[in-house]
């Protein structure tokens, strides 16, 4: 499976947009209809952008430097702690697929915290990820995520590193509206699967709400 080419293509928007709502994420398509422009919700407001994308690993590692400073601990630059994890940005081959996967798997989780997406919808939803171009392998992935049960223990146990968890945390947060009392508690449960301290978890937030600048 090929998770990156789709990945690449979500951080190539964002980038090249300078941050982007969920309506505009690819120009409409499968995920920005699936958290936008299929609720009716109102656009705009920072929990609804997408800067984060541009550079997830590099913003949750940002994240987690400044916790750790606030820890008055020292965090080591990006990937020179081995049990850290590497962000996502660097790394290669199997591993990137793999944590791209995962990334994949928590963006598709959170936008259906609020359990809005009904027959017409996940058809729709299907033609557009077709659209994308995934192979056959993939694409029977990504149908599998959205029957699966939203399971906050399963997606932290396919966490590879603490950078992993962190990454799965920042797209979580900038596919969700924390307005939403269902989306709210859905990361609430994630950052308790995922282990992450609340004051981690809320400078994660944090980064994410400030990344479009």
């Amino acid at each position: 499976m090929n998770a990156m080419n789709i990945l690449n293509q979500l951080m190539k928007q964002a980038s090249g947009s300078g941050g982007i709502d969920v309506k505009s994420l690819l120009g409409g398509g499968a995920l920005g209809m699936m958290v936008g422009s299929k609720r009716g919700r109102k656009m705009g407001g920072t929990a609804l952008k997408y800067g984060a994308l541009a550079g997830v690993g590099v913003l949750a590692w940002k994240a987690y430097q400044n916790y750790q400073s606030q820890s008055a601990t020292q965090a080591a630059a990006p990937g020179n702690n081995i049990q850290e994890g590497q962000p996502l940005e660097q790394l290669q081959g199997s591993a990137q697929e793999q944590r791209g996967l995962e990334i994949l798997q928590a963006m598709i989780m959170a936008a259906r915290a609020d359990g809005h997406v009904d027959g017409n919808e996940r058809a729709m939803l299907t033609q557009e990820i077709e659209n994308l171009g995934p192979d056959d392998e993939l694409h029977a992935w990504i149908q599998q995520q959205f029957d699966a049960p939203l399971d906050a223990n399963a997606l932290a146990r396919n966490a590879d590193s603490p950078q992993a968890s962190r990454e799965i945390y920042v797209v979580s947060v900038a596919m969700i509206d924390d307005q939403n009392p269902m989306e709210r508690a859905w990361l609430d449960q994630l950052a308790s699967a995922l282990k992450l301290e609340p004051p981690l978890a809320a400078e994660l937030e944090h980064q994410v709400l400030n990344a479009n600048g």
